[in-house]
This record gives C-alpha cells, sequence and structure tokens, in this order.
C-alpha cells in the first residue's frame, strides 16, 4: 500500500466517523437535555426549599428529614407496596397461563396475539382509567352483572376497602406484554424434553414444574423486573379514578400520586425531588435484591 492510499483510508475513516456522530448528536443531546440535565437538577433541588416560583434555599438534609415524620408519606408506600406485591405476581402468573395456552397452536394465533396485547397498550391510558371507574361505578357494568344475580353490589372505586382492588385488577388486565414475551419462551424450549418426559410417564403437572417453569426463568425474571419498576410507576390510573385525590381515605394514595400532589398541587418542588430520589433508591433496590436473587434459581443455558 503506497502513502497516498493510507492517507485516503485515515480520511474516510475520519468521514465515517464524523457521520456516525452525526446521527448520534440527536441521541446525545436528548441523553443531556432531556434525561441528564433534570436529573441532576432535582438531585440537587432536593436539598433545597423550591417553590417553582422564587428563589430556591439550600436546606441540606432538612426535606429527607421531613419524609421520616410525612404520615401521608407512609400511607402512600403502603398503599404503592400492596399494589406492587399483589398485581404483579397475579399478572405474570395470568400472562404464563395464558400463554401456555396459545402455545398449544390454536387456530388464529395472530389475531389472539393482537387483541390479548391490547390492553397492555391502552391500560395506562386516560380513557380506559375513566371507563374502568365507571365500569366500577356504583351504578356501573360490574354492579349491573352482580344485580341480574341478586347480589348488592358496591360503589367499589369510592369504597376505601375495594377502590385499590379495582386498580389491581386493570394492572393484572394489561397482561398482554409479558404474555408476549412468555410466549416467545415457550416457543424455545425444545419438544424433545416433553416427549421424554411423557414417556417416562411425567403428568402435565410434573412436565409443568419440572421442565417448562426451569426452562422459562430468565423470561420470568426479565418480565418480573420489568413489571416491578412498571408497577412502582403507577400514576394516571389512580390519578383519573380517585380525581387526583388518592382517596377514598388515601386507600389510592399511590406514592407517585403523592409525590405529583407534593410537587404540583403544593408547589413544595424540594420535597418533592426529594421523594423522586427515594423512590429512585427503592426501585433501584428491589432490582438490585432480583438480580442478587436471580443466582438461585434462574437457569440459564450454559
Amino acid at each position: 500500500m503506497t502513502k497516498g492510499s493510507g492517507g485516503r483510508g485515515t480520511g474516510r475513516r475520519r468521514q465515517e466517523n464524523l457521520a456516525a456522530y452525526g446521527f448520534l448528536a440527536p441521541w446525545f443531546l436528548g441523553l443531556i437535555v432531556i434525561t441528564a440535565g433534570p436529573l441532576l437538577a432535582s438531585l440537587y433541588f432536593s436539598f433545597t426549599d423550591y417553590n417553582l416560583i422564587g428563589d430556591h434555599q439550600w436546606v441540606g438534609l432538612e426535606n429527607y428529614e421531613r419524609m421520616l415524620g410525612d404520615d401521608r408519606l407512609r400511607s402512600a408506600l403502603r398503599v404503592t407496596f400492596v399494589y406492587v406485591f399483589v398485581s404483579v405476581p397475579l399478572q405474570l402468573a395470568l400472562a404464563l397461563a395464558l400463554a401456555m395456552v396459545l402455545d398449544r397452536g390454536v387456530r388464529g394465533l395472530a389475531l389472539y396475539r393482537s387483541v390479548y396485547y391490547l390492553p397492555s397498550l391502552l391500560g395506562g391510558s386516560v380513557a380506559v382509567a375513566i371507563l374502568w371507574r365507571q365500569v366500577f361505578g356504583a351504578e356501573g357494568l360490574v354492579n349491573q352483572i352482580l344485580a341480574f344475580f341478586g347480589v348488592q353490589g358496591y360503589g367499589w372505586v369510592s369504597h376505601p376497602d375495594y377502590a385499590l382492588g379495582t386498580l389491581i385488577v386493570l394492572n393484572v388486565w394489561t397482561f398482554g406484554a409479558p404474555m408476549v414475551i412468555f410466549l416467545a419462551g415457550l416457543r424455545q424450549v425444545p419438544r424433545m424434553y416433553y416427549e421424554a418426559a411423557a414417556v417416562d410417564g411425567a403428568g402435565p403437572l410434573h412436565r409443568f414444574w419440572n421442565i417448562t417453569v426451569p426452562m422459562l426463568t430468565p423470561i420470568i425474571f426479565f418480565n418480573l423486573v420489568l413489571q416491578i419498576i412498571n408497577a412502582f410507576q403507577t400514576f394516571t390510573q389512580a390519578f383519573i379514578v380517585s380525581g387526583g385525590t388518592g382517596g377514598p381515605s388515601d386507600s389510592t394514595l399511590f406514592y407517585t400520586l403523592y409525590l405529583y400532589q407534593r410537587g404540583f398541587g403544593s408547589f413544595d418542588m424540594g420535597y418533592a425531588s426529594a421523594m423522586a430520589w427515594l423512590l429512585l433508591m427503592i426501585i433501584g433496590g428491589f432490582t438490585a435484591v432480583n438480580f442478587l436473587a436471580s443466582k438461585y434459581w434462574v437457569f440459564y443455558g450454559d
């Protein structure tokens, strides 16, 4: 290779690198302006007294100390933990059950898969939350069905004992995304394992616990982590169903809803920023625990 050709090759690589940086520039700009900038700003404001209007004042750890004595914060954490620990396992169980049904090769699989996935696209929307409030209202569809069988219903979304349950049902109903992932995982399980187990006389339940579940543990782990993170961030459903109050009696006061109330209702943005970082630490803690525990129950092909 001549000296001139080497120079041309270097210039060509430099042009290719510049082109790549040019295509990546919008992503880097979005990372800095939309993600990293607000993230660092919220961390700074969490140590200040800031009301969005006047100047902010540095208060150190005062916002975090206030959280220790905030009764509504503890109530919001309790409601959120119940929501996460109840709805996520039920959602994943339903998703896996339906994925196994569809994996049997039913006719029109693509249609069923699309129909079942649809709630995952719509479940977090305002329209579905409004519809849910009507369905579980005092004169809603649920009570009309119960009345047909002679059962007296409640105003489910306005009763403190049942309001959170309606939101749990709504989250379970959005099983489409994990179901599609489970279905893809089931398609990767070699059929020969089931055939060998059947020859040995293993029944359906035995094959499920000893073949399907171990082979799907990476998929279960992925869906578990993803759905826990999503459940902790739930906001729209509680806001619409409760009218933004978290009622009745704070029974639907999710952590994100209370954060919104403090930040944009009371304009206590410094305290809301501290709450946001506490939520980040909670989600990060649960994610870390899941990853640490995964080595004891998640089995990979290698």
